[in-house]
């Protein structure tokens, strides 16, 4: 594609960047075929290859407009398109670029920007998030369905293991799944323990960056991005093997640091050190799986539902499964499980028509394997996905976990 870029961002290396992207478009049309909100919507600029033009007119100067921003913000940055282009166009930065430029010239309603504001400011915070979402949970029974559908019954965390090992791993707590389903870490940390790894967590280390950097305020993100780095440091000079991610939303954007920060003289050469280091939880167990075998055999059959994050952001597929199998577990994944099941971090906020119609769908395919549960790798996909069944919707080390517990 070829492309003519506008003074204001031509020289900059987010300018540079997005050319060298736009350039290797061949606007061939693959991508529509696999994109959710074109399946839904059948328009070609709620398409990454109708995006992408858009992006481009920005870019060469002309003025962004209120529908160019509707269009960029339906796009849920599943990044199925990077999965299914034969060119190898790398859509989510590109999309990233020109949301933030759209940001600055297109000034959003009050309301619009009130609730944009309250999601950036709070949700990165655990000392805000953790006590509202405590109060949610205790009220849970007297919300209207809305707010019902965002807030997770409560299930206890369990112990963390107190033993020491030689080997040892940091983990990101994070932001929102400590408070929303604080038995994930936990589990986590059991498990690895009885795998002779003991799971550190940095007491400064917070939000990934992620929920900033979607929302366009990406200056504060880098900041983020910035501070775990710090946190982490110490630990990693002292040996940590590496930076365990149960979420995979937040291992997406981790392993982003060193291209993020490739420019800051101070953090880029540390930043790629971290994004080196950061691994998926999937990641790390397959070396495990002859000995987790021998201590456990899990007689179940899941859907498992790949988060776009891992199998499209992380270009991580089929290791979920393989150490489900090694386990004893039935693994099924259902119709159409490149698919977004709607979630996209704060998308089911502020797209939620979209958001709940890609959610029932997936549900329906998921249900259709009759398996006995529905397990996944992100915090995101599994409130979203359990805010609309009865069925448990759990994370698959939680699943391994549990039978270690009943041995």
């Amino acid at each position: 594609m070829q492309t003519n870029l506008a003074d204001f961002i031509k020289n900059s290396p987010e300018g540079q960047e997005a050319d060298a992207i736009l350039r290797s478009c061949v606007h061939c049309g693959f991508c529509t075929a696999t994109c959710p909100t074109y399946q839904l919507l059948g328009d070609e600029l709620d398409g990454p290859r109708g995006r992408i033009y858009l992006i481009k007119q920005i870019l060469e100067g002309k003025p962004a407009t209120a529908k160019t921003q509707l269009h960029l913000d339906r796009c849920l940055t599943c990044r199925n398109c990077e999965s299914t282009c034969p060119s190898g166009v790398n859509y989510g930065r590109l999309v990233d670029i020109g949301r933030e430029i759209v940001e600055k010239q297109v000034e959003r309603p009050f309301a619009t920007q009130l609730v944009r504001t309250v999601l950036k400011e709070t949700l990165p915070r655990k000392w805000l998030f953790t006590p509202a979402m405590k109060t949610g949970q205790f009220f849970r029974p007297l919300l209207p369905k809305a707010l019902k559908n965002k807030v997770p019954v409560a299930h206890p965390a369990g112990r963390w293991p107190t033993r020491t090992h030689a080997r040892t791993m940091l983990l990101l707590d994070g932001c929102v799944q400590p408070a929303m389903s604080p038995n994930i870490n936990a589990a986590t940390a059991r498990v690895l323990d009885t795998l002779g790894v003991q799971l550190i967590v940095a007491p400064k280390a917070g939000c990934c960056g992620a929920i900033r950097y979607h929302l366009n305020d990406q200056a504060n993100s880098l900041d983020d991005m910035r501070r775990n780095i710090d946190a982490w440091w110490p630990y990693v000079q002292a040996g940590a093997e590496a930076i365990v991610m149960t979420a995979s939303g937040c291992g997406a954007m981790v392993k982003e640091y060193g291209h993020l920060l490739a420019n800051d003289p101070h953090y880029a050469a540390r930043a790629q050190r971290i994004t080196e280091l950061t691994k998926d939880l999937s990641e790390i167990l397959p070396a495990f799986q002859q000995e987790l075998a021998k201590k456990v055999q899990i007689k179940k059959r899941v859907a498992y539902h790949p988060p776009c994050t891992l199998q499209h952001g992380q270009q991580i597929r089929g290791k979920v499964e393989e150490v489900l199998r090694a386990v004893g577990v039935d693994v099924t994944l259902c119709a159409d499980s490149y698919l977004c099941c709607g979630s996209a971090g704060t998308y089911s906020v502020l797209q939620p028509e979209l958001s709940y119609q890609l959610r029932d769908n997936k549900l329906k395919n998921l249900q259709a394997t009759q398996s006995e549960m529905i397990v996944s790798a992100n915090i995101g996909c599994l409130t979203h996905l359990q805010s609309g069944t009865e069925s448990p919707v759990r994370h698959w080390i939680e699943l391994i976990d549990a039978a270690m517990s009943l041995r």
